[in-house]
C-alpha cells in the first residue's frame, strides 16, 4: 500500500486527517467522506456530489450485448409467473 499515513483515534473515536492531506485531496471542513470496510481494510473517499453521475457506467462491460428493455420484461414475467 503506497503513501501510508498513521492516524490516531481520540477519546471520542474521531480521527484527524491533517491539513496537508486534506489540502492534497481538496477536502474542506464539512465535506462528507464514504467509508468502505473490506475485511480489516478501511477505505475513505470523498463523497461525490451526485451519486447517480458517480455511478454512471459502473459495470458497463457486464451489460454489453444486453437489451435493457428485454431484460426487464423477462424479469417482470418471471416475477408475475412466480406468484410473488
Amino acid at each position: 500500500m503506497k503513501n501510508k499515513t498513521s492516524l490516531k483515534l481520540d477519546h471520542d473515536h474521531h480521527i484527524s486527517l491533517g491539513s496537508k492531506l486534506c489540502q492534497q485531496l481538496g477536502l474542506k471542513p464539512g465535506d462528507e467522506l464514504l467509508l468502505d470496510k473490506q475485511g480489516d481494510l478501511l477505505i475513505l473517499q470523498p463523497k461525490p456530489q451526485d451519486i447517480a453521475t458517480y455511478l454512471a457506467g459502473l459495470h458497463y462491460d457486464v451489460w454489453q450485448n444486453i437489451n435493457p428493455q428485454e431484460y426487464l420484461n423477462k424479469e417482470r414475467d418471471e416475477w408475475r409467473d412466480s406468484g410473488i
